[in-house]
């Protein structure tokens, strides 16, 4: 179904033709571990759990909505990713897919480096305790306050994204009496969306530097002239949830090709090379994302042959997984408090969350899948919307699947898939409260983001 456009939003309840879905799977109750964090099955009464605790008991202890985050698999992850790159290459965990200091801490046992890309994040991670020499600092219009703090805390890297901000992170640099690392990030015309990518002139967006029009060259030359940064690399950042290589071949090739030209007009090979995150994960079980070892080995390969190529010297490579290493560790659990059956299109599912804790759906139009979570059961599957509790039409949390017939308020219903960008991007639209998050491993469960409470709310309200 294409959604049209029209002047009250999206029109979400259009009828769809006949037979555009596929036919609904075999189990109901199954559990595919592609969708699903490592330690979540189903108890001897079909019962969801994750870390050895059933989500009744957790939804008693910590209401619902939450996130349920399955912490053995969040290092699991994490781990996979470092030994995947080994020691000649940077791991960067992208901080904005969700960032706490409990998370901090894990990516700081685990051997992760960490993104950041504002000051809240810089202090959460600071506070959190990354060494930060370990830390890397985006953000396409970062203020002189988050500058000035970066650099005073001894930060790793600053990814410089404007003419305006070579200058500027320089000026603050020289103030203090040092001298940062940098790197350049250059938009090299790819973009990349799951399976496929098109090389035309993608520099139309608010991230980067051009490399077109020798826009990137310029800022390469500019930045090596000043005393206050050490440019240590280029940054290349192509896309999202991508599972084709593609792109990144092309991209490499491009970047490769700058490496080149600043060798030749500068006498300098830059030592560094980072190129990016937006690695895809398995939203629902039509995904097929590739594993770290699979990525690091092409990556490695795409390089060091556009190296070779050039007569270069292979630069040092960093990734910036955050998805790819908490996306596929958490869920979310709701309660289900309305069942609304229309005839001839789908049954609306109206569960105690919504667009103010996973606010995908209605902003990219993302898939996710959902489960009942509370039992198991044998009824009929039946095309369900699952929806939220905001007064939008929008308020979509998962567009159409298949749940049992007998689907009933106060059955508790899981959504996998939700560690990335869904508390990050949380809000209070409608004044409801943000969702707690919820670590569980080896049978204890802990908050390590508490619930919003309405004295929160109200505490911002000066009246």
């Amino acid at each position: 179904m294409s959604r049209s456009a029209h002047p009250a939003g999206p029109r979400h309840a259009d009828v769809l033709p006949e037979g555009h879905y596929s036919a609904p799977p075999a189990d109901l109750n199954a559990l595919d571990p592609k969708v699903w964090a490592e330690t979540v099955t189903r108890d001897a009464d079909g019962v969801l759990t994750v870390g050895g605790i059933d989500v009744k008991r957790l939804a008693e202890e910590f209401g619902t909505p939450a996130y349920f985050l399955d912490e053995r698999d969040f290092r699991a992850r994490a781990r996979a990713w470092r030994t995947a790159f080994g020691g000649d290459a940077d791991v960067f965990y992208a901080g904005k897919a969700f960032l706490s200091r409990a998370v901090v801490r894990w990516l700081d046992e685990e051997g992760l480096n960490l993104d950041v890309c504002s000051g809240g994040e810089l202090a959460t991670a600071l506070s959190g305790g990354m060494p930060a020499e370990r830390i890397a600092f985006h953000g396409n219009n970062k203020s002189v306050a988050e500058i000035r703090r970066a650099v005073e805390a001894g930060i790793g890297r600053i990814v410089l994204d404007s003419f305006q901000e070579i200058v500027r992170v320089a000026h603050i640099a020289r103030e203090l009496g040092r001298r940062q690392r940098v790197q350049i990030r250059i938009t090299v015309g790819v973009e990349a969306h799951t399976h496929e990518f098109i090389a035309t002139a993608h520099e139309d967006q608010k991230f980067g530097i051009p490399l077109a029009g020798g826009q990137a060259a310029e800022a390469v030359r500019r930045a090596l002239q000043l005393d206050g940064i050490e440019l240590i690399g280029i940054h290349s950042h192509i896309g999202s949830q991508i599972f084709d290589m593609s792109g990144f071949e092309v991209a490499a090739h491009r970047v490769v090709g700058l490496l080149r030209e600043i060798r030749d007009e500068h006498g300098v090979e830059l030592p560094e090379i980072d190129l990016g995150g937006g690695l895809g994960i398995a939203y629902t079980s039509g995904d097929d994302p590739r594993e770290p070892h699979e990525i690091a080995k092409a990556l490695t390969e795409i390089v060091t042959r556009e190296c070779e190529a050039a007569r270069l010297t292979t630069p040092r490579i960093s990734v910036e997984p955050g998805r790819a290493v908490v996306g596929p560790t958490a869920f979310t659990l709701y309660e289900v408090g309305t069942v609304k059956p229309l005839e001839g299109l789908r049954t609306y599912v109206s569960v105690d969350g919504g667009m103010s804790d996973n606010i995908r759906t209605a902003l990219y139009d993302a898939e996710y899948s959902v489960a009942l979570a509370s039992r198991v059961s044998d009824a009929e599957p039946v095309l369900c919307r699952v929806v939220g509790k905001h007064c939008e039409s929008g308020d979509i949390v998962v567009k159409d699947a298949f749940l049992p017939g007998d689907l009933a308020p106060g059955d508790l219903v899981a959504v996998p898939a939700t560690g990335a960008y869904c508390r990050s991007m949380a809000s209070n639209y409608n004044h409801v409260l943000r969702p707690p998050v919820v670590a569980v491993r080896d049978g204890e469960a802990r908050v390590i983001v508490r619930r919003e409470t309405e004295e929160d709310l109200l505490r911002l309200d000066v009246g």
